[in-house]
């Protein structure tokens, strides 16, 4: 029996580069028949209304939220300001795509998530990865068994600092912003995924800021062990504090997997592609006129090719409008994995704060340490 198609009136409330992305996929979904932008920026709200075909065109995300053609959002502005529109949304209990991570602060993420449960209401968290092919195998590998049970992991993400300067600009609070809560997550969610099965007991981790702590008061980057209840361990290294002329566009990860039976390998780094040229590219998060080198396909959200985006993000839009549209499931992070991500890269921030192991959960009051 064919499914019966919900017909979408999608409200996108911020429309940097991520609303632009997911509003021209929207505006090709066959089940999307309105569109409205919330974007207090006006040239950029005209500019996106445009390219996207917007049916609405506001400065105020409540006026557009509230609109009665609106039954599914996307949360699409700087990462500190996502706790008003999605507390909006989930007032009137429409499904919501939410860029990671719900809040930057751990006592806000956690109201947040209550107003999600208590509305009933169907958010996910916009952890593009899980859509890209080699994460699902890897995922698949896993939850068959192929690995036996899993007693080891390790996570390397090396990051250009142009990522980690565009968010210390954009920031009047430089104390929220880390890279282990903007970007370290990414590679942490994969991990968790793989892990899922498993309760995390314990962090220690420790921080430098040698390169970006002087001008930016900002974290270079961050090395952790995660200990599981049941002695499995998880070490990760997040740095954002390369030169600019580092040529990933945005992100390079390497993850290996032991088990008992088994061991995965993933090489994410991007070095299989290498471009380089007399001329100054566009590719990935930002042109640097000093970069004449790139791993292309670095940019975790897709690449342009032959007009269009192709990859992970493109993925993940049309797979969330199916969700919305048909009701079928997918791989997306849901609210509580959302909440679960922020409270672990918090846990390891105050652990090398503290310069000492921090049991696992940590709560809001913990973090005043």
């Amino acid at each position: 029996m064919k499914k019966q198609s919900k017909r979408i009136g999608l409200a996108i409330v911020g429309a940097g580069r991520v609303g632009l992305i997911r509003g021209e996929l929207a505006a090709r979904h066959p089940a999307v028949d309105w569109i409205g932008i919330a974007e207090i920026n006006p040239e950029r709200a005209k500019l996106v209304a445009e390219k996207v075909g917007a049916d609405f065109v506001t400065a105020d995300f409540q006026e557009l939220i509230a609109r009665a053609e609106v039954n599914a959002v996307v949360v699409s502005t700087d990462e500190h300001l996502h706790v008003d529109p999605v507390l909006a949304a989930a007032k009137r209990k429409l499904p919501m795509l939410i860029e990671k991570p719900l809040a930057t602060d751990l006592a806000e993420s956690a109201s947040v998530l209550a107003a999600i449960e208590k509305a009933g209401v169907d958010a996910v968290i916009g952890y593009t990865q899980r859509f890209r092919r080699r994460w699902l195998v890897a995922k698949e590998k896993v939850r068959t068994g192929s690995l036996g049970e899993v007693t080891m992991v390790t996570s390397r993400a090396f990051m250009n600092r142009l990522v980690a300067i565009d968010n210390y600009r954009r920031s009047d609070n430089p104390a929220e912003i880390s890279p282990m809560v903007i970007s370290g997550t990414h590679a942490l969610d994969v991990v968790m995924w793989l892990m899922e099965a498993k309760t995390p007991a314990e962090v220690v981790a420790h921080s430098v800021n040698k390169a970006l702590g002087p001008t930016w008061k900002g974290i270079d980057g961050t090395a952790y062990m995660i200990t599981f209840s049941d002695g499995a361990v998880y070490h990760g290294v997040i740095s954002w504090a390369l030169p600019e002329i580092w040529p990933g566009a945005v992100y390079s990860l390497e993850i290996g997997a032991v088990g008992t039976e088994g061991v995965l390998t993933i090489d994410d780094t991007h070095r299989d592609i290498v471009l380089a040229t007399n001329l100054v590219q566009g590719e990935g998060y930002a042109p640097d006129k000093r970069r004449y080198v790139d791993f292309l396909t670095s940019y975790p959200v897709g690449d342009m090719a032959l007009g269009e985006l192709r990859g992970p993000m493109r993925e993940e839009t049309n797979s969330w409008l199916n969700r919305v549209a048909l009701g079928v499931p997918t791989q997306h992070a849901t609210a509580a994995e959302g909440h679960n991500r922020l409270m672990l890269t918090k846990a390891i921030d105050l652990s090398a704060r503290l310069k000492r192991p921090v049991k696992l959960p940590i709560s809001p009051d913990d973090e005043k340490q």
